[in-house]
C-alpha cells in the first residue's frame, strides 16, 4: 500500500459548484441587534478563523467600548483582516485606482473662530493650496470613466497646521456599518476571483449576493443606482465628507459637523445608455472634461458647506449620527457655505503627483477630530497602512505631492527612500541638548483629542441604533422627480438582470418592498418575477420622513449652459450668418462647443469661409456633448441622411432627451431618421438669429425629459 503523502492545509473552498441546483432563497438570515446579518457555521458549513487558524466569533463587527465607542486596537481579527486587504494590490490601488487630479485652493469666506480653532477656518480670505483627486471606486487603473459608480472626491489642503485629508465620495453614505466588512463589500463588487470579470460594473452575482444579505447597504444602493451614479463630470457633481467629525474651540468644546462640497455650476449627470456609448467613444470622458476645462480658464469651483449640530441634536436626531449609512436632511440642519474650493492647474507629471498622491482619513489639523463612528475608526487604521504598502515606505510624506507645506520638525529617521533626516546630534526625545535638541511637544498648540466618557461593556456588537435600514433609502426615493425614480427602478432592473441566480435576483427585491412597494412591483414585473415576500427587518419603515430636495439632481442642476459643450453637426455650403449667430449666442453664454463634419478637413461655409471641425462625424458622436446643433444646406442634409454615423448622431441625441437645434433645411434629415413625426418643444428652429439665442438659452435646462415616457 502507497504511504500517505502529506498534504498542507488549504483554505476552505465555498462549496458552491457552477452547476449547484441546491441554492435556496433565504430572507430569514439571523440579524444582530443593528440589523447586520449572521451567518453561522454549521454540519456542512466551515467554522471561518483567522490566516492563524483561530475561529472567528463575529465577522460583521469591530470589537468597541461600549455600543457606541471606540474602536479597539487590540481586535487582532480586524487588524489582520483589513491588513491583508490593505495589501492585496501593488502598486495599483486596491479601491478608487482610476483617479484624476488637479491642483487649486480653498478660500475661506465665513470665520468659524467660535466653533474651531482650525488655523483653515480663522481668516476670511486666505487661501489654503489645495490637491483634489476625483476616482471610481470599482474598477482598475484602465478602466473606463462613466462607469456606474461611487466616484472618490478627495481633499488634500496644506493648512498651516499640517496636511488635513477630507477622504470623501460624491455619495453622503456608504455600503457598510463598520470598517471590518470593508473587505467583503469590495471583493463582491470586484471582478469574481475565479473569472476575472466584470471589470468596473456592479452588474452580477457576486455585488447582489453581498448586498442582499447585506440591509444596511440599500441606502447606498438606491444613491448609486440613481443618476448619481453616472456623473456627467467631476465638475457637476457634490462632494461628502460622509462621516461625523467634531470641531473643537479653544476651550475643547465639541460641535459635530458633517462637509459637503457643493458645486457652482449645479449637478448634471448622463443616462445610462448614453454612459454605454461615452465609453466606447472616449473612455477617458471625465478626465479629458476636467483637463480641458482648467486648461481653458473655466476653472471649476465648488462651495464648502457644514452642517453643524451640538449633542442635543444628535440625541434627539431619529438616526444615529455615528452610522455611516444615514445622512441628515439639510432641512433639518441647514448647510452653512464656509469656503471656496478652485481648481486651476492641471499636474505637471500624472505620476508624480495624481498617482503616487496619498490621502489619509487620520490626517486633521488641531481643532478638528473624529467622532466614533466606526467606519471612520476603521478607515484611519487603514489608509496609513495601505500607503505604506502601495508606496513601499513610510517615507511616502517625503514624495512632494504629499509633503506639508509648513514647517515640520521630527525625529522620524531613515527607512526606505528616506529624503531628510534629523538633523545634530539629538534623534530623540526626552534629552538635555536644551535648544539644540530639537523639537518638543505644545500643549497650546498640538492636536487634542475630545474628552468623551465612554461606558460600557468591552464587546463585537452593532448598537440598535443603527438597525433602522429602510427608512432613509424610502426618504431618498421619495425625494426624486419621477423620471430621476424611473431611472432608479431601470437601473436596478439592468444590473438585476445581469445576475444568473433567481434566488439572489428575488432576495434583493425582497428587501426593495421596504423602500416603496411600486419601485419593487416594478422592478419584478421587468424581471418577470413573481414578488416575494418582504425580507425579515428589523425596524420597520417609517413613513413620516418628508422628501428633501436637496436629494434630487434635477432639482438642482444648473440654471445655465455655461461650463457645458455643444456639438455642431456641420456641412459645407450652411448659412454663414446662422453659424456666426449659433457660436456667439454660445460664447455669450460662456460654454464651449466643437465643429463635428463629415470629414476633419472641416466645412466650407456659404460665403466661402472655411471652418475646421474638431470631429469626423464617427468619431465625434452626440454623447459626447450637452446639447446639439445640425447645420446644413440642402445638399448637405442629403449628404447627412447616407452616413450611418450622422444618423446615430441625431436618434442618440433625440433619445438621450437632448435640446436639439437645427436649421430648416435639416427637416428632411429629420424625415431619413424617422422622427419627423415625434419632433417636440426639445427640437427647436434656428431660422434667425433670436431663434439662436433663445435655444442656447433653454439648453441651460440641460435636458428635455417630457420625450422620456413614465409608464
Amino acid at each position: 500500500m502507497a504511504a500517505k503523502k502529506n498534504i498542507p492545509n488549504k483554505p476552505a473552498t465555498n462549496g458552491l459548484k457552477a452547476d449547484s441546483d441546491k441554492i435556496e432563497p433565504s430572507y430569514t438570515e439571523q440579524q444582530g441587534n443593528g440589523g447586520e446579518t449572521h451567518q453561522k457555521a454549521g454540519e456542512k458549513v466551515a467554522t471561518l478563523t483567522s490566516a492563524q487558524g483561530i475561529p472567528i466569533a463575529d465577522n460583521q463587527n469591530t470589537l468597541r467600548y461600549g455600543a457606541r465607542g471606540p474602536a479597539l486596537l487590540e481586535d487582532f481579527h480586524f487588524r489582520e483582516k483589513i491588513f491583508h486587504f490593505d495589501h492585496e494590490r501593488i502598486p495599483e490601488r486596491v479601491v478608487h485606482a482610476r483617479g484624476y487630479g488637479a491642483h487649486g485652493y480653498f478660500e475661506l469666506t465665513e470665520s468659524l473662530q467660535d466653533i474651531t480653532r482650525a488655523a483653515i477656518f480663522q481668516n476670511v480670505g486666505e487661501r489654503t493650496p489645495a490637491f483634489v483627486r476625483f476616482s471610481t471606486v470599482a474598477g482598475s487603473k484602465g478602466s473606463f470613466d462613466v462607469a456606474r459608480d461611487v466616484r472618490g472626491f478627495a481633499v488634500k489642503l496644506y493648512t498651516k497646521e499640517g496636511n488635513w485629508d477630507l477622504v470623501g465620495n460624491n455619495i453622503p453614505v456608504f455600503f457598510i456599518q463598520d470598517a471590518i466588512k470593508f473587505p467583503d463589500m469590495v471583493h463582491a463588487v470586484k471582478p469574481a476571483p475565479d473569472r476575472d470579470f466584470p471589470q468596473a460594473q456592479s452588474a452580477h452575482d457576486n455585488f447582489w449576493d453581498f448586498i442582499s444579505l447585506t440591509p444596511e447597504s440599500f441606502h447606498m444602493i438606491m444613491w448609486v443606482m440613481s443618476d448619481r451614479g453616472i456623473p456627467r463630470s467631476f465638475r457637476f457633481m457634490e462632494g461628502f465628507g460622509v462621516h461625523t467629525f467634531r470641531f473643537l474651540d479653544n476651550n475643547d468644546r465639541s460641535t459635530f459637523v458633517k462637509f459637503h462640497w457643493k458645486p457652482k455650476q449645479g449637478l448634471q449627470s448622463v443616462v445610462w445608455n448614453e454612459a454605454v456609448k461615452i465609453n466606447g467613444a472616449d473612455p477617458d470622458f471625465h478626465r479629458r472634461d476636467l483637463w480641458n476645462a482648467i486648461t481653458s480658464g473655466d476653472f471649476p469651483e465648488w462651495e464648502l458647506g457644514v452642517q453643524l449640530f451640538d449633542e442635543d441634536f444628535a440625541e434627539k436626531f431619529d438616526f444615529d449620527v455615528l452610522d455611516p449609512t444615514k445622512l441628515i436632511p439639510e432641512e433639518l440642519v441647514p448647510i452653512r457655505k464656509v469656503g471656496r474650493l478652485v481648481l486651476d492647474r492641471v499636474v505637471d507629471n500624472f505620476f508624480a503627483e495624481t498617482e503616487q498622491v496619498a490621502f489619509c482619513t487620520q490626517n486633521v489639523p488641531p481643532g478638528i477630530d473624529f467622532s466614533n463612528d466606526p467606519l471612520l475608526q476603521g478607515r484611519n487604521f487603514s489608509y496609513l497602512d495601505t500607503q505604506i504598502k502601495r508606496l513601499g515606505s513610510p517615507n511616502f510624506t517625503h514624495i512632494p505631492i504629499n509633503a506639508p507645506k509648513c514647517p515640520m520638525a521630527h525625529f522620524q529617521q531613515d527607512g526606505h527612500m528616506a529624503m531628510r533626516n534629523p538633523v545634530g546630534r539629538a534623534n530623540y526625545e526626552p534629552n538635555s541638548w536644551g535648544a539644540a535638541g530639537g523639537p518638543r511637544e505644545n500643549p497650546e498648540q498640538g492636536f487634542r483629542s475630545f474628552a468623551s466618557d465612554e461606558t460600557g461593556p468591552k464587546r463585537r456588537l452593532r448598537p440598535e441604533s443603527f438597525a433602522d435600514h429602510y427608512s432613509q433609502p424610502r426618504q431618498f426615493y421619495i425625494s426624486q422627480t419621477p423620471i430621476e425614480q424611473k431611472h432608479i427602478a431601470d437601473a436596478i432592473t439592468f444590473e438585476l438582470s445581469k445576475v444568473e441566480r433567481p434566488d439572489i435576483r428575488s432576495r434583493v427585491v425582497s428587501h426593495l418592498l421596504h423602500i416603496d412597494e411600486n419601485l419593487a412591483t416594478t422592478v419584478a414585473d421587468g424581471l418577470g418575477l413573481p414578488l416575494p415576500q418582504p425580507a425579515l427587518a428589523t425596524q420597520p419603515t417609517r413613513t413620516d420622513l418628508l422628501p428633501s430636495d436637496a436629494l434630487s439632481i434635477i432639482k438642482n442642476g444648473p440654471k445655465k449652459f455655461a461650463g457645458r459643450k455643444m456639438g455642431i453637426l456641420a456641412t459645407d455650403g450652411v448659412d454663414a450668418n446662422l453659424f456666426a449667430a449659433l457660436i456667439a449666442a454660445i460664447k455669450a453664454e460662456k460654454a464651449d462647443y466643437e465643429v463635428v463634419a463629415p470629414k476633419i478637413g472641416g466645412i466650407t461655409l456659404s460665403d466661402g469661409t472655411k471652418v475646421a471641425a474638431q470631429q469626423k462625424i464617427d468619431g465625434g458622436p452626440s454623447v459626447l456633448y450637452d446639447a446639439v446643433a445640425i447645420l446644413a444646406s440642402k445638399e448637405g442634409s442629403k449628404e447627412l441622411a447616407s452616413i450611418p454615423a450622422a444618423k446615430d448622431f441625431l436618434s442618440d441625441a433625440f433619445t438621450h432627451c437632448k435640446f436639439i437645434g437645427y436649421s430648416p433645411e435639416v427637416c428632411t434629415f429629420f424625415k431619413k431618421v424617422g422622427l419627423a413625426d415625434n419632433m417636440d418643444k426639445g427640437c427647436i428652429k434656428l431660422d434667425d438669429k433670436n431663434a439662436v439665442s433663445a435655444f442656447v438659452k433653454t439648453c441651460g435646462n440641460i435636458r428635455f425629459w417630457q420625450r422620456e415616457k413614465l409608464d
